[in-house]
Parts: structure tokens; C-alpha cells; sequence
């Protein structure tokens, strides 16, 4: 059994979002169903419903970045309740045996997890994402959004607050530590708050000073364009931690030569391209480069309970649903400031 829900779907690699419906599977005894509220864009749903990341599966109903109320819940459900505050991430089920899932990192799921969209659960069904009115997950991947942020402003972080969480947190940003951010877009901008609440001193390397203004609001304390040579020269062996928001092959030995003594300069973003760096640029100071991948369940929730205590939300741009082909342009033309959120009760078609 199912119900049929509407969504927003693309049928083809770069054909526009067109009204239409998919089908939810029923509520089973461990599953809840959500009203979705708003749904964000991430890049990389770009990347997908353009097939730029390799095959992909259409019709394609893309996003992870869900918030929305728990309308019902099948008869084994502990951990939610009907009126809650919700939201899904960018997977909806792991195999919960492996050494990661047990660990609760179950980003890393040695079967691989099954991604909320443009994927197929365990079972071969195709998923669908949060470009639609409802979804139904098992109660394990669902997280609970705390009071005090708003939905809409919850829902980015969902991808974008718990990639910049992360690695932040397994690399020590905090008290005493220079952390770089480069790139002040969806990600970037998450990545500057969350660093200066948990108490890091934060640098922006940005293209242009023209997010500056944003940049100290956010709660940087410098703010650098990588497009002055004098930056990487004023900030030479400065940063105990780089996190690097961008896709683009920036130059990875400039980069690094900003690390001090044992530091890292992490990725979060996925290049089209393999990059290239010379090794003396880390020989020289023990600097390491490393990847990071969004977060499990555990520390995904325990972002948004950060988040909730230091008054951390996204800064989004609302829109309707017939504004998401346009969204897109924008997104690439890095338009917006800094995470566009689809109001999904715009997605039903109007009434005749």
C-alpha cells in the first residue's frame, strides 16, 4: 500500500522541475510520516538532477535538507510523536551492523547507506526527497528539531550545519585555535557561525570582501580576498584549521601554506576534478589534508542542539515552488544569501 503525495520532480538530467506526484510508502510500525514545511537547495542537488555526478536515477524528486511535524507514527515509534518538530538529513537508512553504523557514523555505512534521494532503499525501491508535501522514514534517521530555531531556518542545516559541524568538531576547532573558512556560500556561512560559538577565532577567505559585512555578523573576526596575493602572505602558517567550503580546484599548495605546525586543511566540498599539490607544501610543516563527510545520526542531532542553544540558524531566502528553476541559476551564479528554501505548501498545483 501507498499514498500518493505531491512533489516537484525532473525527469531527465537538466529537464525543469515540473508539478506532478509520487508515491510514500504506508506508515509501518517503526516508521513516522512528516509533514514536510520547507525543504533547502543544497549544490549538490544541482549536481544530481543534472547527472554531473555520474548515472542517476529519474524521475528524481531531489532534496536532503528537510523540516516539517510528525503527523503520524507507526505502533512501535519511541523517539517521536505526533505534533513534534522534524527533520531528515541526507540518508534514511544504514545497515545499523557494520562497525561504523554501530559507532553511529553511519555516513560511513560499509553497505552503504541509502540516500534520501536518488537512491534505492534496501528493499529496491527508488527514494524520492524533501521537493514534496510528505515523506515516511524509519524513526532512527529522523531527527528532532529543537525550539528555537524556525523550521525554515532549521532545514539547511540538515546538510550544510552538519558538513561544517563535523569537521570542525572532530578537528578541535574551540578556545586558542585559528580556523579558516574558505568560501562564505550555504555551507561557508554555517561554517562561520558554528566555528566563532564554539569559541575558534575566524578567519573568511573569500574571493571579494563584498560578504564582509555578513562575514563579521556571522561572528568572523578577519576577513581576507584570496584574490589579493598579500593574503596568503599576511597568512602565512597562521591557521590551525582550514575547512574548505568550495568545489573549485582553488590550488591546494596556497591553501596549505596557510596551515601552521600539525595543521589540516579539510574538504567538504566535491571538486569536478582530482586535485594536485606538492608534497613538500606539507612536509614542510606536518600538515595534513583531509575529508570530511556530512555526520551520523547521533552528531547530526547533537548540531541541532547546538545550533538551538546558541541561537544558530541558516540565513535563507524563501521561495515557492515555481521559483526553484530559477533558484538553480542562482545557486551556480552563488546568488543567493546564503541557502534558498522551498515552502513546500506551494508545490500542490493550484486549484482549477
Amino acid at each position: 500500500m501507498s499514498s500518493t503525495v505531491s512533489a516537484l520532480v525532473t525527469t531527465s538530467a537538466g529537464a525543469a522541475f515540473l508539478r506532478s506526484t509520487i508515491q510514500r510508502r504506508d506508515v509501518g510500525v517503526n516508521d513516522v510520516k512528516i509533514a514536510i514545511a520547507y525543504a533547502g537547495i543544497c549544490h549538490s542537488d544541482i549536481h544530481q538532477a543534472r547527472e554531473e555526478w555520474g548515472s542517476a536515477i529519474f524521475p528524481m524528486v531531489p532534496g536532503h535538507e528537510i523540516a516539517g511535524i510528525v503527523t503520524e507514527v507507526g505502533p512501535a515509534v519511541t523517539k517521536h510523536r505526533v505534533g513534534d518538530r522534524v527533520g531528515i538529513g541526507c540518508f534514511v537508512d544504514s545497515c545499523r551492523e557494520c562497525d561504523a553504523c554501530l559507532a553511529g557514523e553511519e555516513q560511513f555505512c560499509a553497505k552503504g547507506n541509502v540516500p534520501t534521494y536518488n537512491g534505492r532503499e534496501y528493499s529496491g525501491e527508488d527514494t524520492f526527497g524533501g521537493y514534496s508535501t510528505e515523506i515516511v522514514a524509519n524513526e532512527n534517521y529522523v531527527l528532532g528539531i529543537p525550539e528555537g530555531i524556525s523550521l525554515a531556518e532549521a532545514a539547511p542545516l540538515l546538510c550544510a550545519g552538519i558538513t561544517t559541524y563535523s569537521p570542525l568538531k572532530h578537528w578541535g576547532a574551540g578556545p586558542g585555535k585559528q580556523v579558516a573558512i574558505v568560501g562564505m556560500g550555504g555551507l561557508g556561512h554555517m561554517a562561520v557561525k558554528i566555528a566563532a560559538a564554539l569559541g575558534a577565532e575566524v578567519t573568511v577567505l573569500s574571493q571579494s570582501l563584498s560578504k564582509q559585512e555578513d562575514g563579521a555578523r556571522f561572528g568572523a573576526s578577519h576577513y581576507f580576498a584570496t584574490s589579493d596575493p598579500a593574503t596568503f602572505t599576511e597568512n602565512n602558517s597562521r591557521f590551525d584549521l582550514i575547512i574548505n567550503t568550495v568545489s573549485a580546484d582553488l590550488g591546494v599548495d596556497a591553501y596549505a601554506s596557510l596551515l601552521t605546525l600539525n595543521g589540516t586543511m579539510v574538504f567538504v566540498g566535491i571538486p569536478e576534478k582530482p586535485l594536485a599539490f606538492s608534497t613538500p607544501s606539507l612536509i614542510a610543516k606536518r600538515r595534513s589534508i583531509a575529508g570530511s563527510n556530512i555526520g551520523g545520526i547521533r552528531e547530526t542531532q547533537e548540531m541541532l542542539d547546538f545550533c538551538a542553544a546558541h541561537g544558530l540558524g541558516a540565513d535563507v531566502e524563501i521561495i515557492g515552488a515555481d521559483e526553484v528553476n530559477a533558484a538553480y541559476e542562482r545557486v551556480i551564479k552563488s546568488d543567493v544569501r546564503y541557502r534558498f528554501v522551498i515552502d513546500t505548501a506551494t508545490i500542490p498545483a493550484p486549484a482549477a
